[in-house]
């Protein structure tokens, strides 16, 4: 990791999205490894499908991708790389042959167990980075909100 300036983050807020996907690179690298070092083989990637899957559950692709506001092409991505672990199973829909509905395997829900105990010392982690002194997880809120009500491209245009 790095902690000296350079020029990406001289840019300021026109790289902001690079920047948060350093963030993001370096927090799932160390998750992994937190996971690996436990005996655990699971990415971090996985984990928000594995938590919404674990809380609803039968679910379609399309649902799943709306419900983590992915595009449907990385949520197909995700779900495939879960199968080949065996953690995740998609069966046709009942009412709609076109549909895949997916469901945790009895494999993923035992990792869940082994991993709670992980998520909550994780929780305390991110709680001290996150919140030292400004809150990373408000200010994220108030741009999805704005992004919301109107889009970057859309305000671009109107520049």
């Amino acid at each position: 990791m790095k902690n000296k300036p350079n020029l990406i983050d001289e840019l300021g807020e026109l790289a902001l999205s690079t920047r948060l996907m350093r963030l993001s690179e370096w927090t799932r690298k160390d998750v992994t490894r937190i996971y690996k070092e436990s005996g655990i083989d699971f990415e971090s990637k996985w984990f928000p499908v594995l938590y919404v899957l674990s809380r609803r559950s039968p679910m379609a692709v399309g649902e799943l991708a709306e419900e983590l506001g992915y595009a449907h092409p990385s949520v197909i991505e995700l779900v495939q790389s879960m199968q080949k672990k065996q953690l995740v199973t998609a069966k046709p829909s009942k009412e709609d042959g076109r549909k895949r509905l997916l469901e945790l395997t009895p494999k993923a829900r035992k990792l869940i167990v082994k991993m709670q105990p992980l998520w909550d010392r994780m929780r305390i982690v991110a709680a001290q980075i996150y919140n030292n002194g400004s809150s990373l997880l408000k200010a994220i809120e108030d741009v999805e909100s704005a992004l919301a009500q109107k889009s970057y491209f859309d305000r671009f245009e109107e520049t």
